[in-house]
């Protein structure tokens, strides 16, 4: 087995994914296999690309320009996949539809949510968490050189959790009335995960100093937040046993398969003797 696998900092997705199907972890991440094409993929970057640049600039792009960045990058990522595999039949779909069919509807998909992103911000306006914001007191921070604000958007963390270094990117940090800050996940599709929302609100306490309480999600699918989900006793050993615990795994070398309905979904399954011989 690779070395780098073993040694390599984990996170919050290979912890879903080993937990999932620790074979499905094997064939990617140990095997290398590459995973066929989604466009909802593809269609979830460039949300995130168009939110985290609506908001790092203070909200002052307009709807069009925003449309317009979704709608670029979108076509780059589709474009690069489609020359690393033209056959739009191995591609991953929802429903069954075809994939040239789903990638137009995201193309136009995505557009709406970004559109619906930038009204709903504007119209509630969160307060990025900004570090160090309190001596911007009194000061417009808007007016603070880019490279001297670290905010919470695309914020990397990088923690030591029960021994294992864990590290990802929160996509926001909200600054709550009482002084706290709530962790969000930015959602194009369904999927949602507590254990994430867990671990951002102990990386953040534990890397910025910062109380945590709540988290929540804003579904692109709804252009609306989740309700508020309670973090206040989520404490640092629990959400480290479960890193410890697939830490361990990958280690010992412990890979089984789970063969069941989340095979159709998964994106290494074209070498997966366990899927083909169901």
């Amino acid at each position: 087995m690779s070395k780098s696998i073993e040694n390599q900092p984990r996170s919050v997705s290979q912890v879903d994914q080993y937990e999932k199907c620790s074979w499905q972890f094997y064939l990617q991440r140990v095997e290398r296999v590459v995973p066929r094409p989604a466009a909802w993929s593809f269609q979830g970057t460039a949300f995130h690309s168009a939110a985290e640049k609506f908001e790092k600039e203070f909200r002052e792009p307009s709807e069009e320009e925003m449309v317009q960045l979704f709608s670029d990058q979108y076509s780059v990522l589709v474009n690069k996949a489609m020359q690393q595999e033209p056959d739009l039949s191995r591609w991953m779909t929802a429903n069954k539809k075809p994939a040239g069919q789903d990638i137009e509807d995201r193309y136009r998909l995505g557009q709406d949510q970004v559109q619906d992103y930038v009204r709903w911000s504007r119209e509630n306006q969160p307060e990025i968490w900004v570090e160090g914001s309190d001596l911007w007191d009194g000061h417009d921070i808007s007016e603070a050189p880019m490279y001297d604000l670290n905010q919470g958007l695309e914020l990397y963390f990088k923690v030591e959790l029960g021994g294992v270094v864990v590290r990802g990117y929160i996509d926001q940090l909200v600054t709550e009335d009482d002084g706290s800050v709530r962790v969000r996940d930015l959602k194009t599709g369904s999927s949602k995960s507590h254990f994430q929302l867990e671990t951002y609100a102990v990386a953040v306490r534990k890397q910025f100093g910062e109380e945590v309480n709540r988290g929540d999600w804003y579904f692109g699918k709804t252009g609306k937040l989740s309700r508020p989900v309670d973090l206040s006793k989520v404490t640092e050993d629990q959400v480290a046993a479960r890193f410890v615990e697939m830490d361990q795994g990958v280690k010992a070398g412990r890979f089984e398969a789970k063969p069941g309905y989340d095979c159709n979904f998964c994106s290494v399954s074209h070498a997966c003797s366990y899927f083909r011989s169901r």
